[in-house]
């Protein structure tokens, strides 16, 4: 009969692992990146990288290098991008110190397991960084604004309008369906701030044009096929709000099945927070976080975020911070205790390694 194992056994476990003579260090293995939900070819091959730090030297380092230089992390001119080298030099261990402090991850200034997994990670294509500078996007806190911190509009009230390309859209979903989803998603910022959101059928006027767009489109943002880059949109007065054709995007996971589906809302929510003129935020649980899992739904403002929104167009009268407050501790004394008993569990299975 099999006898659980107490809180005390856990925690005796828990220091005996962490005497580093009796348990020798060993590499993760490359099925913690599923192939099928890799990004893509080029993403998927960042996992060879794990552990490697200044003086590496790794066939295909350069592009990892290009990928930290579309995010904003490696200041050089674009013209010099396809003479990266592989070497892991000063420049690139800046620009991944960098890179963990912005996406709140631990800062090692190596590749280690937990940076990879999140460059691998499926997100927007927004820079976290301004191009052509080396200051960091403005920082308030954790939520962050475009440079020169721009909105729409000077008034109390600020009314903007969007609207669907009829050219641009996808087949599988219903025109209502990705309405509705992006009618729910509009309605979240307006519920916090003093702006009013109205579809139009006048695509041409709309302040805010939205699309399903593949590859190179024109925008100097091309997408990148299945997973990768989800989505991009523009910093204030712009509008455009660009997603990725190539997605399989999803506004219920029940009835669509695919293992990288892509939750639309979810997207639409965090892209509307630029159109509005947030950054990206290191807070990994607010919807304005870079990245996002396949078959995941984060629709929920944070406290972060509406912080932020308001910090630019003051807050909504009608809006009270109560009920946020109480999502936001109840799920962070779910995702505490569940971390809990996570690190314990991790730690025998490593100890039984």
């Amino acid at each position: 009969m099999f006898q659980f194992f107490s809180y005390n056994s856990l925690t005796s476990i828990f220091f005996l692992c962490l005497i580093p003579s009796l348990f020798p260090a060993r590499t993760l293995p490359v099925t913690l990146f599923p192939a099928d939900l890799s990004p893509n070819a080029t993403w998927n091959n960042f996992v060879n990288f794990i552990d490697a730090g200044k003086g590496a030297n790794f066939s295909g380092m350069s592009e990892l290098k290009k990928y930290f230089h579309r995010f904003g992390y490696l200041q050089i001119p674009d013209n010099v991008v396809d003479n990266f080298t592989d070497i892991f030099d000063d420049s690139f261990e800046s620009a991944v110190v960098n890179y963990q402090r912005n996406l709140g991850l631990m800062v090692t200034g190596k590749l280690d397991a937990g940076t990879v997994t999140q460059i691998m990670s499926p997100r927007c294509g927004v820079s976290d960084v301004r191009k052509g500078s080396t200051d960091k996007i403005h920082v308030t806190k954790h939520y962050a604004y475009f440079y020169g911190e721009p909105r729409w509009g000077r008034s109390a009230q600020v009314s903007l309008t969007y609207a669907f390309s009829r050219n641009h859209m996808i087949d599988y979903l219903s025109s209502s369906d990705v309405q509705d989803a992006f009618r729910r998603s509009f309605s979240r910022w307006s519920s916090v701030i003093p702006v009013n959101f109205t579809e139009t059928d006048d695509y041409s006027s709309a302040d805010i044009k939205i699309g399903f767009y593949k590859g190179d489109h024109g925008d100097g943002e091309p997408f990148d096929g299945v997973l990768g880059v989800l989505a991009h949109a523009f910093s204030p007065e712009n509008g455009r709000l660009h997603l990725d054709e190539a997605e399989t995007w999803a506004v219920d996971f029940k009835s669509t099945k695919s293992k990288v589906a892509v939750d639309l809302e979810s997207v639409a929510t965090h892209e509307i927070g630029h159109i509005l003129g947030l950054a990206h935020t290191s807070v990994k649980d607010a919807i304005m976080y870079p990245s996002l899992s396949p078959r995941t739904k984060k629709v929920d403002l944070k406290i972060d975020d509406v912080e932020g929104v308001q910090a630019l167009y003051g807050s909504n009268p009608n809006f009270r911070y109560s009920s946020l407050m109480e999502s936001d501790l109840s799920s962070s004394w779910v995702i505490t205790s569940s971390i809990k008993w996570s690190t314990y569990l991790m730690v025998l299975v490593g100890c039984l390694w």
